[in-house]
């Protein structure tokens, strides 16, 4: 029964979800299906037939894109950025900055409890690992090394999000 469950809303979120984290879909702020813990019952192998290999990879491998290779890294249009894997909303592009990483930069999550912080001391290095509070994909790194009032750099893989572009004046 949970499985056929988990099937059923696999293909609801297969459906809702789009699979490149470059595609941009106008209508998504109007009308969105939220979809709330009934997504962490999404298995591996339907995020791996959801997301693209570099998709799945980052989120669920905890990889990291090429730098200077994401799609969001020089996006600077008003809106929100969402977890790719289960659409939480994470940053505004008001917090958003050119930090010459080469990943998109922000100073501030959207809102307390939206990310989890953990240490990550992969590949010989310390560093704090941000990951998706909803659903635990990985989602890149923050330093201390931002710009003020913050003094926060949240360094996330475009392949981890997704945009919604803010409705344009006039729009409802």
């Amino acid at each position: 029964m949970i499985r056929r469950a988990s099937r059923e809303v696999g293909k609801l979120v297969s459906q809702r979800f789009v699979t490149s984290a470059c595609a941009i879909n106008r209508n998504q702020s109007k009308a969105s299906i939220h979809i709330s813990s009934i997504v962490n019952m999404v298995d591996k192998e339907e995020l791996r037939k959801r997301l693209t290999p570099l998709q799945y990879q980052v989120t669920q491998e905890k990889g990291t894109e090429r730098p200077f290779t994401g799609c969001y890294n020089k996006t600077y249009d008003k809106g929100t950025y969402v977890c790719i894997c289960c659409e939480q909303h994470l940053f505004n592009s008001d917090t958003k900055y050119d930090s010459g990483c080469g990943w998109p930069a922000f100073n501030e999550v959207l809102a307390e409890g939206r990310v989890n912080l953990s240490p990550d001391t992969s590949g010989g290095r310390v560093r704090t690992e941000v990951t998706c509070s909803k659903c635990n994909a990985h989602l890149g790194h923050v330093f201390g090394d931002g710009p003020p009032p913050t003094g926060k750099r949240f360094c996330i893989n475009s392949a981890s999000i997704n945009f919604i572009p803010a409705p344009k004046e006039g729009e409802s």
